[in-house]
């Protein structure tokens, strides 16, 4: 699990960085105002289903479908499923291009009317992208069958770099939709990319095939995982809408606090795959429990000293990373809020992902549907007190809530450390924002001692969980 992992998580580097080159090319060339929020409110549905693709929503259905068969069922049941989902995107980007004013208006209702329009007509050109980031989807399948990772980590690498070429040589010129037009490009990038793989396993583009049976036994596994992705973009849709009705720039603060919380996620994007993979291809429940305490294992370590490191030098960080004029704002403190998320949330992504191995869709959809029942209440509530902080504590609310569930419903309270997990999480990231997070007034200090933290962290935690070692091979 470790090998892979890695060298996934390298793949996926390259996209990670371009990503953020995007993102910060576009708050330095059009400022944190109404121009970059009306862009942000275009891209929200594209790049959620993007995302959704890329942290396995498709393959968490289709893989196990795929591992199934063998031989020539494989081979065939690829061809017509890439029929199947190549006409869903098609279909998903007339959606997008006919409803594009309804659906600006309902993500950013804060935005002036000028800005609405321009949304709309940016989401209109980028709504073309949907086929090209749902095939690239499908074709990774059968690499991660195979174990072959790396191929497919580089899609986000292609999906961005159009975007990022455009922003360095256009600069604050570049139109609205020149960039628009670079994303589309970079979804054809990413799924001609895999092309060849696909070809060898003989795809042809003039052979349409569509089973009816296949397809159907696809999506089946598939409504329950996007019930849950559904909730899951509907929270980020309200922390959009709140955003808009927080002031101007507060769409952007939002979006750059959640890009710079998911910098740890790669790995851990990464590791949900290659843990997929293995729990798929393991009938034996001994072995599938042994696969998913290393997965929990690994998920802190990836995540726990990353957090603490994110709170206790969340100003310096800003004042690194960005630009100048989001130094003194709400971002740093956002930021840390945000990264006690990602270390409760990487759990339930390893929880979800032992039920998706055993064809328990259902199961984490519900509890991942009442966590997110609770964001949104507390969504709704809590920015009218709290202003942005309160967007950042109703997701933690969320992810606790669906952890809980998740545990329960696979009777796991005996069989994973998770209750001393979250514990002693708490502690260190309480620990982190009271000693570090207020030495912002001198930044090199405050991420020296961050750092040093998070290292420290990290070393107490592989002597404690030592993902790497095998309880069912040992036991044997």
């Amino acid at each position: 699990m470790f090998g892979p992992t890695v060298l996934l998580t390298l793949a996926t580097l390259a996209g990670l960085a371009a990503g953020f080159a995007r993102e910060w090319l576009l708050v330095a060339d059009w400022g944190s105002g109404a121009r970059s929020d009306a862009f942000l409110v275009a891209m929200f549905l594209p790049e959620a289903v993007r995302m959704a693709m890329a942290s396995g929503l498709l393959g968490a259905a289709a893989l196990p479908l795929y591992q199934q068969r063998d031989g020539e069922q494989r081979r065939s049941w690829l061809l017509g499923q890439t029929s199947n989902i190549g006409l869903l995107g098609i279909a998903l980007a007339v959606l997008l291009l006919l409803a594009a004013p309804l659906l600006t208006r309902l993500i950013g209702p804060g935005l002036a009317p000028a800005s609405q329009q321009q949304a709309a007509a940016t989401l209109r050109l980028l709504a073309w992208s949907l086929p090209g980031i749902c095939l690239q989807s499908l074709w990774s399948v059968p690499l991660q069958a195979e174990a072959r990772f790396v191929r497919a980590g580089l899609g986000s690498l292609l999906y961005n770099l159009p975007a990022v070429l455009v922003l360095l040589l256009r600069g604050h010129d570049v139109r609205e939709s020149e960039l628009a037009a670079a994303f589309v490009g970079g979804s054809v990038l990413m799924s001609a990319w895999l092309l060849p793989g696909l070809w060898h396993r003989g795809w042809r583009p003039w052979r349409l095939r569509i089973d009816g049976t296949a397809s159907a036994e696809l999506y089946r596994r598939l409504l329950p995982l996007l019930a849950s992705s559904g909730a899951s973009q509907g929270l980020a849709l309200l922390e959009r809408m709140c955003g808009s009705l927080l002031g101007e720039g507060a769409v952007t603060v939002i979006n750059l606090a959640r890009k710079l919380v998911n910098l740890p996620l790669i790995a851990l994007m990464s590791l949900n795959q290659v843990l997929l993979s293995l729990l798929g291809g393991s009938s034996e429940l001994a072995r599938r429990l042994d696969l998913l305490r290393r997965g929990l294992a690994m998920s802190t370590l990836l995540t726990l000293p990353a957090a603490v490191v994110l709170i206790g030098a969340a100003p310096t960080l800003v004042a690194l990373l960005l630009p100048a004029s989001l130094t003194h704002g709400p971002l740093p403190g956002l930021l840390a809020w945000f990264a006690g998320v990602i270390v409760f949330g990487s759990w339930n992504a390893m929880l979800a992902r032992y039920g998706y191995a055993a064809g328990d869709t259902r199961t984490p959809t519900r509890c991942e549907l009442a966590g997110s029942a609770l964001n949104a209440l507390a969504l709704l509530t809590l920015p009218r007190w709290l202003s942005l902080p309160g967007i950042a504590l109703a997701a933690l609310a969320g992810v606790l809530l669906t952890g809980a569930l998740l545990v329960r419903a696979f009777r796991l309270f005996g069989g994973v450390r998770l209750p001393q997990q979250w514990l002693g999480s708490a502690l260190l990231l309480l620990g982190s924002a009271l000693v570090l997070y207020p030495l912002g007034r001198n930044p090199w200090l405050q991420g020296g001692l961050a750092l040093l933290a998070g290292l420290l962290v990290f070393a107490a935690l592989a002597l404690w969980l030592r993902p790497w070692r095998s309880t069912h091979d040992a036991a044997q």
